[in-house]
């Protein structure tokens, strides 16, 4: 054979610069290893620095100090019994089993730095292995100003300034939601310190005080600076060179000059998923779907799967998502609605007029709901979070502060002007606006109060888990999800069925090793996050299990191919 020409060379290339990326470069050069990373965009941070950047570990160390008794085998009977035989043993224990030991691995070795969430459920209850909290676990918050030049290219996060102009923790998130005296307290100590922060104010930036999924990228990569270990941006790989051991390398388009990148142990993929690649969905997803309703990162448009396809790379699960109901901004941004539709004094409708689910479940399971009843001809897409005044006084929806309806006009006007929020003074008057039958929506509306107000949902049994309990008011009792929506005028959101990013991608074994057709590995390649296969199949065990398993499997992936026993490329 040829000798390939190589413009660069290193032990391991990493694809992405999210959490699978990041991590797996750190491990790499802790294990010894020279390290590049690429990234397509001219930011860094992908769909992780859009997240809330919460991370799914069962049986992690931090557990005990929140008072939750766990492990790796009650983690496994928990994902077994929620993915069944989807995914193959082997992965679904080197997740349970692992997932801790990257946790202790990153905070040992990196600046990442994770805190057990005591009241943060699994999302099935009913299931063995289920844990009321401590799995779910928040990153601590980052000042930016420790990235130094590099805060220039740190992807800006999800709600940034939306709602206010300091960033929450999950923590801090949770105390302002039950709008209580600690909540008051909460946010004044939030305000004081970010105006405080005199050098920031002064020259009008934004806070530097990071939060949520920013501050899980900030600290990965600063994680990198310590360590030198090179960031490209605007570097897209172009191909996966490969020679008679598997793939070698890769050709990597570095501000439009090719370099050809020569990889010793590997290359790992975690370039996430094909959210925003519209043939991709429409080729393997559930219409009507496109690349317009999901709050991924521009740069997830599939770039493993057509890389990987063209060294043989076997594909699976690519009929799901990490599907979140979600809404479209004016300005074009889409917003996962996680939180709003739990809250009492609101519902969900159909085009008919009709609820068609329990509003306050997993929003994966919302979003599986939502097809299904469109597929019944019910005109589920879009939706409508229907709520009262007495609602929108009281709680935040998507990104819309709570705040009196006198003064809606303080809103911008295009989010009415747009269909995205529609407001009227009746329930008829609503039905008209949304062009649907105003007996429906009125009898619907009238049958729901009459069981709202005892507590009850007899239709879809809403409130009763813990789940649909957390994102709801405790102050309202005996459901703290449920009220009658009683007072005019009357709102309502239009949602469409978006997802947090794909599931899809290459089909990857208990080390991440990326698999043919005949399950074999394809020497020299890995992959991780929403670029490979998701470990969860076609289910959501918890928050965070995206990247939870994003970081364990770059973690298994760095650790196999720098396995001394030879079991990586070379």
């Amino acid at each position: 054979m040829t000798e390939q020409h190589w413009d660069i060379e290193v032990d391991w290339l990493v694809a992405g610069a999210g959490a699978a990326g990041m991590t797996g470069a750190v491990v790499a050069h802790q294990l010894g290893g020279s390290v590049l990373v690429v990234e397509k965009e001219a930011v860094y941070g992908g769909t992780t620095a859009k997240s809330g950047g919460v991370a799914w570990i069962p049986g992690n160390h931090r557990q005990g100090e929140v008072g939750i008794s766990d492990s790796a085998e009650e983690g496994y009977a928990y994902l077994k019994a929620l993915v069944g035989d989807s995914v193959t043993d082997a992965r679904l224990r080197a997740y349970a089993d692992n997932a801790r030991q990257m946790l202790r691995f990153m905070m040992a070795h990196s600046h990442v730095d994770f805190c057990a969430i005591p009241n943060y459920m699994d999302y099935y209850e009913s299931l063995p292995g289920y844990k009321s909290g401590g799995r779910s676990m928040d990153n601590a918050p980052f000042d930016m100003r420790r990235l130094g030049a590099a805060a220039a290219q740190l992807r800006i996060g999800h709600y940034d300034g939306l709602m206010m102009p300091f960033n929450v923790n999950i923590a801090e998130g949770q105390s302002l939601q039950k709008m209580n005296l600690g909540a008051y307290w909460t946010g004044i100590k939030l305000v004081l310190r970010y105006l405080l922060d005199l050098p920031a104010r002064l020259r009008r930036q934004r806070d530097n005080r990071l939060c949520l999924g920013p501050a899980l990228v900030a600290r990965l990569r600063r994680s990198l600076l310590d360590r030198d270990i090179p960031l490209w941006l605007n570097a897209p790989v172009q191909e996966l060179l490969t020679d008679d051991h598997g793939v070698c390398g890769a050709l990597v388009l570095r501000d439009g000059v090719a370099q050809r990148v020569r990889a010793r142990r590997g290359v790992l993929l975690g370039t996430g998923g094909f959210s925003h690649n519209a043939d991709m969905r429409q080729q393997y997803q559930q219409h009507p779907i496109g690349a317009d309703w999901t709050a991924a990162a521009p740069g997830a448009t599939g770039d493993a799967v057509t890389l990987g396809e063209r060294v043989g790379a076997a594909l699976d699960f690519m009929h799901c998502a990490w599907w979140s109901p979600s809404y479209r901004l004016p300005d074009g941004r889409v917003m996962a609605l996680i939180a709003g539709k739990s809250n009492p004094g609101s519902i969900m409708v159909n085009g008919l007029g009709k609820r068609f689910t329990n509003e306050a479940q997993p929003y994966e399971d919302f979003v599986k709901a939502q097809y299904a009843a469109h597929a019944r001809g019910e005109r589920a897409i879009p939706c409508y979070l229907l709520f009262d005044a007495r609602y929108r006084r009281r709680y935040a929806v998507g990104h819309i502060k709570p705040g009196k309806v006198e003064a809606d006009s303080s809103l911008a006007a295009d989010i009415f002007d747009s269909g995205l929020l529609t407001r009227a003074d009746s329930l008829q008057e609503m039905a008209q606006k949304l062009h649907m039958p105003a007996d429906t929506l009125a009898a619907t509306v009238t049958q729901f109060n009459e069981h709202a107000a005892r507590g009850e949902d007899p239709e879809f049994g809403r409130g009763v888990s813990e789940h649909d309990r957390y994102y709801a008011d405790p102050r309202v009792t005996p459901n703290p999800s449920l009220a009658p929506l009683l007072e005019a005028p009357f709102y309502a959101l239009r949602c469409e069925p978006g997802d947090l990013d794909t599931k899809g991608g290459l089909s990857c074994d208990e080390h991440g090793r990326v698999l043919d057709a005949a399950a074999h590995p394809v020497r020299g390649l890995y992959a991780a996050g929403n670029a490979s296969a998701a470990v969860m199949g076609d289910n959501y065990p918890g928050a965070g299990a995206t990247i939870g398993s994003a970081m364990t499997f770059a973690y298994l992936a760095a650790r196999h191919a720098f396995d001394d026993t030879g079991n990586g490329r070379e």
